[in-house]
């Protein structure tokens, strides 16, 4: 499924999986989030994803030009988690709709692990 944009230049098709990464590398970059998380249905584990594979810890839904954004992160021990969420979707929604052009109805954060460094 992508996203298909017309305008007086023609048609623009974006596919999911470039504005899957592009909220990824928005999420990585806001201060106090580790990275994106995969979780592993199968055991339930919670996986660190690399950099290259940051659009696998979003999920899109794209429903009338409107998008729904779910994040799932993991965050570093001491940050104050709902000012790293607000931050997180503050950032999200504005990359989306000012480089893509895209409606972001509601942006999701799920915390599904903190990474304790000594």
């Amino acid at each position: 499924m992508s996203l298909q944009i017309s305008n007086e230049y023609g048609n623009i098709k974006i596919d999911n999986e470039v504005i899957a990464r592009m909220a990824g590398i928005t999420s990585t970059e806001c201060y106090g989030v580790v990275g994106m998380a995969a979780r592993n249905v199968k055991d339930g584990l919670v996986q660190l994803l690399k950099r290259e594979s940051l659009s696998k810890g979003v999920r899109l839904n794209i429903n009338n030009n409107k998008a729904i954004i779910d994040l799932h992160i993991i965050v570093e021990y001491g940050t104050n988690i709902p000012a790293i969420s607000k931050s997180l979707v503050d950032a999200v929604k504005y990359r989306v709709e000012e480089f893509i052009g895209l409606d972001v109805e509601q942006v999701n954060v799920f915390v599904e692990g903190i990474r304790i460094d000594k």
